[in-house]
């Protein structure tokens, strides 16, 4: 999410394409209250930073660290 970073905020389009996620999810994150979003009218708006926080929570996948064996 790099380039763009010095908009305020972005609509779930423009949130998706940076992401890599895909709209449906985004919205199925949204009703669940996962993904918090603001109103603009009938604008649906994800302040920057919130998207960053969101995508920081997402768990984290693949080999996990583990203390050295001692067998």
């Amino acid at each position: 999410m790099a380039k763009n970073n010095n908009k305020l905020a972005h609509s779930v389009a423009e949130f998706a394409q940076l992401s890599g996620l895909g709209r449906s999810f985004l919205y199925e994150q949204i009703k669940s209250g996962e993904l918090p979003v603001r109103k603009a009218g009938r604008r649906t708006l994800i302040l920057h930073e919130e998207g960053r926080a969101w995508l920081g929570k997402l768990p984290l996948v693949g080999r996990q660290r583990t203390s050295p064996s001692t067998s």
